[in-house]
């Protein structure tokens, strides 16, 4: 099984991110999506942004993962 986190982009250069996961800021690939902005929420799978998600998308994931 795989799983995704949704994070909030903090910054983007050179094809990277800057994302925030529940108060945890890391770097990951961009490559795959284009237009992404700050404030935009993004899956991230395997240090890479694989999908852009909206903000009661991301309130779903965490409360799934809150109930694990």
């Amino acid at each position: 099984m795989c799983v995704g986190l949704s994070a909030k982009v903090v910054s983007l250069k050179d094809g990277m991110a800057i994302v925030d996961a529940s108060g945890a800021k890391r770097s990951i690939s961009a490559q795959l999506l284009t237009d992404l902005n700050p404030g935009d929420y993004v899956m991230v799978h395997a240090g890479t942004a694989i999908a852009k998600i909206t903000d009661n998308d991301t309130d779903e994931t965490d409360s799934l993962l809150e109930e694990l």
